[in-house]
């Protein structure tokens, strides 16, 4: 199989989608790879690493792809480049395909299976080839350093000759994998930690990192989480009840990190300005969902804004991207899972279409578009 790994061309993303030692295991399995020049530059990979484990180095991504079957890219690069791929090669990345439906239908035009790594079914054996779970890990910890960067002020209990320093109090709303990582890494730097999510299993989840859990619990909440896992759109009663829980809360906070998403949906607001104002000078909240709206009221994507009240909010994008070394390492490892699924027994490209996997994350097959959840 002949496989491409792109560069970025939007200069907004520092990840890139193979590292020198998965392209070493692609080599040493008989496949031609070729990797674009500067790919993995901004993660800290050089050209020459590539090419010491046996990779060719192309001078475009257009002319990368012209020969791939399998084309291994972080965001799936643009319309325009599917036109200049052969028929029945394949391209991966995060595609956002709700959000570029341009794209999957250029991919389906071109006859370019295009595959949503974000719509891998969260299955036990797709673990390993979990793309959002693995990126959202590094944007958990990321958050809470970042934000106690921004505090200014120290984290953990501190005894001195010169009198104690209070631990800081540290809040994680939403216990998807990036708040679990938030709670673990909150409590490693010492913070009193509490955490708040309408799903009623992550209390234990929370309570095992040892970290206090706040919510309101009733008949509702016991109620609110869908078959796949996710947060369910709870009642105008129940955000209320949970809004007046979590604005006396916040109040006493230092570092509030928010990941509320709900797949497809904008993010919902959990902190208004109302609670903003109520928060102490120097106080910090970094939104993870500013991307799709985000958790925090006033929250500017890329930016981080301070209210006449000194309190900082935190709207960076691309939290993984600020990692790059580590997430392309861990991207890199999803995808050579993934690989065996796309690959026939003498190494040629062919895709297991009696897979769920693949049948979940494909967008497109034979110039048609054919995921479910497009087609709803």
């Amino acid at each position: 199989m002949k496989i491409t790994v792109l560069k970025d061309a939007s200069g907004a993303e520092a990840r890139v989608a193979a590292t020198p030692d998965t392209v070493k295991t692609y080599v040493e399995a008989g496949h031609d790879v070729t990797v674009v020049k500067g790919a993995g530059k901004a993660a800290t990979y050089a050209d020459a690493l590539y090419k010491e484990v046996g990779a060719s180095l192309a001078a475009s991504n257009s002319a990368a792809v012209k020969a791939a079957d399998l084309v291994m890219s972080v965001t799936g690069g643009t319309a325009k480049l599917l036109a200049g791929m052969k028929r029945g090669a394949a391209i991966t990345g995060l595609l956002a395909p709700t959000d570029r439906l341009d794209y999957v239908e250029a991919a389906a035009k071109a006859g370019v299976m295009a595959i949503a790594l974000e719509w891998i079914p969260r299955i036990s054996r797709a673990q390993s080839m979990d793309v959002l779970s693995s990126q959202s890990n590094l944007a958990g910890y990321r958050s809470v350093v970042e934000g106690a960067g921004l505090y200014g002020r120290a984290l953990p209990m501190m005894m001195t000759a010169a009198g104690t320093i209070a631990p800081a109090k540290i809040f994680i709303m939403g216990v998807g994998v990036a708040g679990l990582q938030a709670i673990a890494t909150a409590r490693r730097l010492g913070a009193v930690t509490t955490a708040t999510d309408v799903r009623p299993a992550t209390k234990e989840q929370v309570a095992s990192l040892g970290a206090k859990f706040i919510a309101v619990e009733n008949d509702e909440f016991r109620e609110a989480e869908t078959a796949g896992g996710y947060a369910k759109s709870m009642s105008e009663d129940y955000q209320r009840q949970q809004a007046a829980l979590t604005a006396s809360h916040i109040a006493k906070q230092d570092i509030v990190v928010t990941t509320a998403l709900i797949p497809g949906r904008d993010a919902p607001i959990l902190v208004t300005k109302a609670m903003l104002d109520t928060m102490r000078p120097g106080s910090v909240l970094v939104d993870l969902a500013v991307e799709r709206g985000g958790n925090v009221e006033g929250a500017k994507p890329g930016e981080i804004v301070t209210t006449k009240h000194g309190v900082h909010i935190v709207g960076y994008l691309n939290w993984p991207s600020r990692m790059a070394a580590d997430a392309s390492s861990m991207f890199a490892r999803n995808l050579k899972a993934l690989l065996p699924l796309l690959t026939a027994d003498d190494g040629s490209f062919a895709p297991d279409w009696d897979d769920e996997v693949i049948r979940g994350a494909a967008l497109t097959r034979d110039g048609s578009v054919v995921n479910d959840r497009l087609k709803e």
